[in-house]
């Protein structure tokens, strides 16, 4: 499945820095009743390297319109697969890769 987050994971002395920008108009319950829409906001996120969870977080309907997360961690290599994933609040689900340079 080909996600909607642009993903950038560099490699430096042994981290992984990523940089992701997730695509979500992020309604709060404030944003979504002014707006007379639907709240749906990003719950969940993960990020995995094969089968090891690298990074993992709930959020809560106080991020901006199309996040920007960044975070780091050791133990990948350059060529590893980066696979994030989010979930909103009505269910749908994002998957996006990055290859690690």
């Amino acid at each position: 499945m080909s996600g909607t987050t642009k993903i950038k994971a560099k490699l430096k002395d042994g981290v992984v820095e990523i940089k992701a920008l997730a695509s979500h108009p992020m309604l709060s319950y404030q944003e979504a009743e002014r707006a007379k829409k639907e709240v749906n906001f990003i719950t969940y996120v993960i990020a995995k390297v094969g089968d090891k969870i690298v990074y993992e977080a709930s959020t809560s309907q106080f991020l901006s319109k199309d996040p920007y997360l960044k975070f780091n961690f050791k133990g990948a290599k350059a060529g590893d697969v980066l696979e994030l994933t989010w979930k909103d609040l009505k269910g749908n689900t994002d998957v996006s890769t990055a290859t690690i340079k």
